[in-house]
């Protein structure tokens, strides 16, 4: 069905499936809505490549009722798997997941969602090219679209892949449910599976990058319960420029400050609460005396807000759980993003990529691993 390196075994494996398939293989049916399948459900329909692989992640998490293989964002009615691997109806091979979202969160499915393709690839999935083959989050509602544009954005910023995140965000419009030979095909065809599985090369992939964190749903952010000390205690653990920065919406002097010509490998965190916000692979040298970079490393860490004083407008950039004024973002950055995100060195504390592991923040080593 999948790689051409595979095919004597994939047509033999295909011709066994679909004779031991029901004549009604119900590839007609279609579903238009995608919003509550009940009181407490809701539907979630993400194109990853091979629908194959795409169904056993989702079946094991605990408030997903069930997930179904089928064809989504294209022009045929009713197509047939034949039909869609030529690549000309404009259908992906797609997965929708019906959830009890009372235990599972729209969130949480997205992360899992990223952590079975490579977002950067838009000719396809591993040895499965063709827009048949490509990766999209099919929103079916407005809280869904801004999820989804925040858990890509957040994911581009990680850092994780050097080449940009492609995964499309596209409206819902209709998904027409596969044949049933198609149906939980790692159950059915549990050997055959495993081989393609690791030979088509997503699972050695998703394995280098993620390691055994595949499957995980993601954590909730270990700052949320930070509280933010009294402003007296603030006053007694910073210098004083570091409380005028912070607390006061204040700008440190241009070249004299600690950060701004620092070449070293490393992570910048709030001064205050500790959350990351910047790394040493994104900083460059803007020449405004500030420590720049072009982007967050934590988007989800950074707010950003209209500023209004000294007779201009600009864009202030915040910490989202200390609520720092570390400086302001500016769109006359370099290339890929277009960002200057120009930072006072007062709000920021500096860690080392040689003590990221003992100060609690191992998590980001890859960044520095060559």
């Amino acid at each position: 069905m999948k790689i051409s390196g595979l095919a004597g075994v994939m047509l033999l494996l295909f011709t066994m499936s679909y004779a031991s398939a029901s004549e009604d293989s119900s590839s007609g049916e279609m579903s238009k809505g995608g919003g509550e399948a009940g009181s407490q459900y809701a539907q979630a329909t993400f194109a990853g490549g091979c629908f194959w692989c795409m169904e056993p992640p989702f079946e094991i998490l605990d408030g997903v009722i069930d997930v179904v293989s089928g064809y989504a964002g294209g022009h045929k009615e009713n197509p047939t798997y034949e039909e869609v691997v030529t690549g000309t109806t404009g259908h992906a091979e797609t997965i929708q997941v019906t959830y009890d979202f009372s235990r599972i969160t729209y969130a949480e499915l997205l992360d899992v969602f990223w952590r079975q393709i490579d977002p950067t690839d838009p000719t396809g999935q591993f040895a499965d090219k063709g827009g048949q083959y490509r990766t999209v989050i099919f929103y079916h509602n407005e809280e869904q679209r801004k999820l989804a544009e925040k858990s890509k954005e957040t994911l581009d910023a990680s850092g994780k892949f050097e080449e940009p995140i492609v995964t499309e965000i596209l409206p819902f419009s209709n998904f027409h449910k596969a044949e049933e030979y198609h149906q939980d095909y790692s159950k059915k065809h549990s050997v055959y599976y495993q081989f393609y599985e690791r030979a088509s090369g997503r699972k050695p992939f998703l394995e280098e990058v993620w390691g055994e964190e595949t499957t995980s749903t993601a954590p909730g952010n270990e700052y949320e319960s930070f509280h933010k000390p009294s402003d007296q205690e603030l006053r007694n653990m910073l210098a004083t420029l570091q409380y005028t920065v912070t607390q006061e919406d204040g700008t440190e002097p241009p070249f004299n400050n600690d950060y701004w010509n620092n070449k070293k490998e490393g992570i910048y965190v709030d001064i205050i609460s500790g959350e990351p916000l910047f790394s040493s692979v994104v900083k460059f040298p803007s020449g405004t005396g500030w420590p720049s970079f072009t982007k967050p490393l934590e988007v989800d860490n950074i707010i950003e807000k209209e500023d209004r004083s000294h007779f201009m407008t600009r864009t202030e950039v915040r910490s989202r759980y200390a609520d720092s004024h570390l400086g302001h973002v500016f769109r006359d950055g370099p290339p890929p993003t277009g960002l200057r995100y120009c930072i006072n060195s007062a709000a920021l504390r500096f860690v080392p990529k040689e003590e990221l592991e003992s100060q609690g923040y191992g998590k980001y080593a890859y960044l520095f691993q060559k």
